[in-house]
């Protein structure tokens, strides 16, 4: 599997990793196989490792939502930036022509699309490891701490980006 696959198949898993959180450990095991292409044995989840991994996977989930979501409002304001936030072109990127700011928002919002693929496949790396710890006691002890970090730092981030002036 090359690089550019496997970055792909983890960011995918990020993203649908969401509502595969409330699926029976089954599904959640035969998906992580099936994406990543390797083993995946389940050890007899306890309830509360069940649980765990729910809350955790799912709080990944948002995270990576969040993320497209970011993603997408970045590609949609560089697109059309004159639309959209085009008020003040003097003080712009790129101003103060249309043409200027437009050419500048639209290669950064554009330019920038598929590098949001790299967050989104970590985001899918500590999904996969945080599975394998939780569901089948074999992952690296970090996914727990990570995961209980990135959540953390995800709603210290939403906060900030809902007061933004």
């Amino acid at each position: 599997m090359t690089k550019r696959e496997r970055i792909l198949r983890a960011a995918y898993y990020a993203v649908f990793s969401l509502p595969i959180a409330f699926a029976s450990t089954g599904v959640r095991a035969r998906v992580t196989r099936r994406v990543f292409r390797e083993p995946f044995e389940l050890r007899a989840p306890s309830p509360w490792r069940t649980a765990a991994h729910t809350v955790l996977a799912a709080a990944i989930g948002l995270l990576a939502w969040f993320a497209v979501f970011l993603a997408a409002v970045a590609l949609v304001r560089g697109a059309c930036y004159p639309l959209i936030a085009g008020d003040d072109l003097e003080n712009s990127w790129g101003g103060p022509t249309l043409a200027g700011a437009w050419a500048v928002h639209a290669a950064l919002g554009v330019g920038l699309f598929p590098l949001w693929l790299l967050p989104l496949a970590a985001f899918g790396i500590v999904q996969r490891r945080l599975s394998q710890r939780i569901l089948s006691r074999t992952g690296p002890w970090w996914a727990i701490p990570v995961s209980l970090f990135l959540f953390a730092g995800g709603i210290a981030f939403f906060i900030a980006w809902l007061h933004q002036a």
